[in-house]
């Protein structure tokens, strides 16, 4: 796979994680925390932070993920064969501050339908939102909360995360319309 350009190396986006994850421990710290990630894209990135945030803590951070298939708002049309996947929430949501994590932040469709997704789980003390990259382009107003990096590349542009051996870095490739 070729790449147009690298946005964000792996280095800069590692300070960034480290940067969120101070951010995150500092916030509340009382609060009992847990953090979500948004099936696909966002489970390596929560994984990864709840390592982070349990070295700094000296916590267990509780960690679960959410599949948004059937929450899409483009369910019926985009997807004629939905493939769904498992939602894995292995704690009790109610009263429980949770970080929802996903890579990419661009319309904020994908993020109104994991916000539905979890809440059909209970009803959490505090929702926040982190990402590693903020590509602008918002259609719902809904704004990350933590993020590591913001760029605006055109529509036709298509902007990744990609993950290799713990560590991630954010490219922009041509192409059709997406994250």
């Amino acid at each position: 796979m070729q790449y147009a350009e690298l946005l964000v190396d792996a280095a800069a986006v590692a300070d960034g994680l480290q940067r969120i994850t101070k951010e995150i421990a500092e916030r509340d710290p009382g609060a009992d925390l847990a953090l979500v990630g948004i099936r696909r894209g966002g489970e390596p990135v929560a994984q990864h932070l709840a390592r982070l945030l349990g070295a700094r803590t000296g916590q267990i951070i509780l960690l679960g993920s959410v599949d948004i298939t059937l929450y899409r708002d483009d369910a019926a049309t985009a997807l004629p064969s939905p493939r769904l996947g498992p939602s894995h929430i292995p704690f009790d949501v109610a009263g429980t501050r949770i970080v929802l994590v996903d890579d990419v932040l661009y319309t904020g469709r994908t993020i109104r339908a994991a916000l539905h997704a979890l809440l059909d789980y209970g009803r959490p003390r505090r929702i926040e939102l982190a990402v590693i990259a903020d590509r602008g382009g918002r259609e719902l107003p809904i704004q990350a909360d933590y993020c590591v990096a913001r760029t605006e590349v055109a529509d036709d542009s298509r902007v990744e995360v990609i993950a290799d051996d713990e560590s991630f870095r954010v490219v922009r490739t041509e192409g059709a319309r997406g994250a």
